[in-house]
């Protein structure tokens, strides 16, 4: 077995495609190499990103970006037509055998994680990090906020505040808190994964769950499901990509426009935040794959500094522009960064689904096969790498996840504009924004293609 934690992640050079060619990416057989080949220190089960996009390809999508973005501001709608009152429905209580699901699923994945082996072949690290934090967002998008319903540290917080008589816990959680305990939960997590020296050790994860486990669980006891709504990061990252899934509205099965429910984003503190640590930790990831950082020394405090950085930036570039207009007071110009943060949320879908397409794919084929060979089950079976083998297939689809998550994010913006700006600044107003989100496109697409 390859001693990962003696020779480190720099011993494992990158493939270059554009020399070998897709035939140089056999089928992994796992009864020969053992699931432990599958995960690697870097990024706790190896590389996330996908192949590097073509020049030609980045050059066509930023034009595209480029232009729609125009067309939009200047030939679009006049007036809003996504805005209005969110639908007065009272929210479905939780399904029940979703919650019974949520706990199989998630006894299984602890089980695996503390019993199961103690290097890299335990299947609880491929779990977290590509079934559970990569296969959350096509989740959210297909079945809305299905983790409200499946997620076992609500169910256990519904049984203990029965027992314990206080359903709703046994504090109020300020709402100065907002958003701001999940972002600390998302940005734990990111760290863990793109800068620990350590993140595919399994005594690293173990403890990262652990802790985890005491801040959702004992949180949720002390202040109720209000706290796993704002401070569990899995549970706030669905609920926000959920408010763009065109399949399900508050949790109910209905096709719709998904950026009428897209505007209904709740805006507390933290929220421009949350969304900014997504996509600059997103971006980061990508940058950090480039081959002049890998070929640094590495250092946990320059890139712990370094994530922020990317993070703090797309935080503050966005403030900046949102409140970039005139015609409105101190007070509704510092409500405009939160009334207008739910416009990058396409951004971050498109980008997420560029940037770890085949991982959640092909690496997730991977997890699932070593999440069930404990149980004699898929033992010889084999991982497909279509998109990989498919270089122009994967550049294609990689250039229209971001594209089309600008396009979205554009024309969400836009609309929000129409009805928030004074209709003498409507134009103008807008101006600051759309060149910030043309830089956020403009940045992904090239951080794609110089992986």
């Amino acid at each position: 077995m390859l001693d990962l934690a003696a020779q480190g992640p720099a011993s494992l050079p990158a493939l270059d495609l554009a020399a070998h060619g897709p035939a140089s990416l056999p089928v992994l057989d796992l009864a020969a190499h053992g699931p432990a080949s599958l995960f690697l220190p870097a990024h706790g089960v190896g590389g996330a990103t996908d192949l590097p996009v073509p020049f030609f390809y980045a050059v066509v999508g930023a034009t595209w970006a480029l232009t729609i973005s125009f067309a939009v501001l200047a030939l679009a709608w006049k007036t809003p037509k996504l805005q209005g009152p969110e639908p007065d429905v009272q929210e479905p209580p939780r399904r029940p055998w979703l919650a019974i699901v949520g706990l199989v699923l998630g006894a299984w994945f602890i089980g695996s994680l503390f019993l199961g082996p103690d290097d890299t072949s335990n299947g609880g690290i491929g779990a977290l990090y590509v079934l559970v934090w990569v296969g959350l967002v096509p989740l959210a998008l297909v079945a809305g906020h299905v983790w409200k319903d499946l997620s076992p540290w609500r169910s256990l917080q519904w049984l203990i505040g029965r027992v314990s008589g206080r359903p709703n816990g046994f504090v109020v959680l300020p709402e100065r808190w907002g958003y701001w305990p999940a972002v600390a939960g998302i940005f734990a997590f990111v760290w863990l994964e793109l800068v620990s020296p350590s993140a595919g050790d399994v005594m690293t994860v173990r403890t990262w769950v652990a802790g985890y486990l005491v801040w959702v669980v004992v949180g949720a006891v002390v202040a109720g499901p209000r706290w796993l709504d704002r401070a569990d990061p899995f549970d706030a990252y669905s609920a926000l990509v959920a408010h763009l899934s065109p399949f399900v509205r508050n949790r109910r099965p209905e096709l719709h426009n998904s950026l009428r429910s897209l505007v209904h984003v709740p805006v507390a503190p933290g929220l421009v935040t949350l969304v900014a640590v997504l996509l600059g930790s997103t971006a980061f990831d990508s940058f950090a794959a480039s081959q002049t950082w890998q070929s640094r020394t590495p250092s946990v405090v320059v890139d712990t500094l370094v994530l922020l950085t990317f993070c703090a930036v797309a935080a503050l570039a966005f403030q900046a522009a949102a409140r970039a207009t005139g015609g409105v007071s101190r007070q509704e110009r510092a409500a405009l960064p939160g009334l207008m943060a739910h416009s990058l949320v396409p951004i971050v879908v498109g980008y997420i689904f560029a940037h770890y397409l085949s991982y959640l794919l092909e690496r997730g084929q991977g997890v699932v096969i070593a999440l069930l060979q404990p149980f004699g089950i898929a033992e010889d079976a084999s991982i497909t790498y279509f998109l990989s083998e498919r270089p122009d297939l994967l550049s294609t689809l990689k250039v229209g996840f971001v594209v089309l998550g600008h396009v979205l994010a554009v024309v969400s913006a836009h609309d929000k504009a129409l009805a928030v700006l004074p209709r003498s600044h409507r134009l103008t107003g807008q101006l600051a924004m759309l060149l910030l989100m043309v830089g956020y496109t403009f940045t992904g697409i090239y951080l794609l293609l110089s992986v």
